[in-house]
């Protein structure tokens, strides 16, 4: 079973994470910043996983410290579920269009760490979540997970809607990627290991 567990305590956070990747979309997420949870509902959504996440962080100082450490939980989730990746597909890819926001993320499984991020913002916020620090989510999240991960804003302008389809975007590359590939027992690599 593609299941993990995890918990991290630090003197700015504690975040518990519950993640199973065959799951159906079903989350249970407070992280006590109402967008970034709407996000990662979206993510799990898409990407066909169940994913509970309990997180108390220090918000009285900023957002940063929170969103980077679920990130890190929900990439080591990750990491620990797929194991030694025998029988996904490996890639996956996505474009995502959410009104004026077009958003394409790729992305490899292969256990080599990398994060392009490509959105620029207009504003400084979007809800209650500095926007500046969804880039140190998404690379948290890519280096845990020990995966290659491109994200890209192509058009939009309105900063909910590119953010939405990068979380939206990577859900369904992701879905993609850690799917069953053609032979259970195949390792995705002419190596033959990751």
């Amino acid at each position: 079973m593609r299941k993990s567990e995890i918990k991290r305590r630090t003197k700015e956070t504690l975040v518990e994470l519950f993640l199973d990747l065959d799951g159906s979309g079903i989350t249970e997420i407070d992280t006590g910043l109402g967008f970034f949870d709407h996000m990662l509902k979206s993510f799990a959504f898409h990407a066909g996983l169940d994913l509970r996440i309990e997180a108390e962080g220090d918000l009285n100082v900023d957002d940063h410290h929170t969103i980077e450490d679920v990130g890190i939980c929900l990439g080591a989730a990750i990491n620990e579920a797929l194991g030694d990746r025998r029988g996904i597909m490996r890639y996956g890819w996505a474009y995502v269009a959410m009104d004026d926001a077009l958003t394409r993320a790729v992305l490899d499984a292969g256990k080599r760490p990398y994060l392009d991020f490509r959105i620029a913002f207009s504003n400084e916020k979007t809800g209650d979540v500095c926007n500046a620090v969804f880039e140190e989510f998404f690379r948290a999240f890519a280096f845990n997970a020990v995966l290659t991960l491109h994200v890209a804003v192509l058009e939009g302008r309105n900063d909910h809607h590119k953010i939405e389809a990068a979380f939206k975007a990577l859900g369904l590359a992701f879905r993609q990627a850690v799917s069953a590939g053609v032979e259970a027992d195949r390792i995705s690599s002419t190596k033959g290991v990751m």
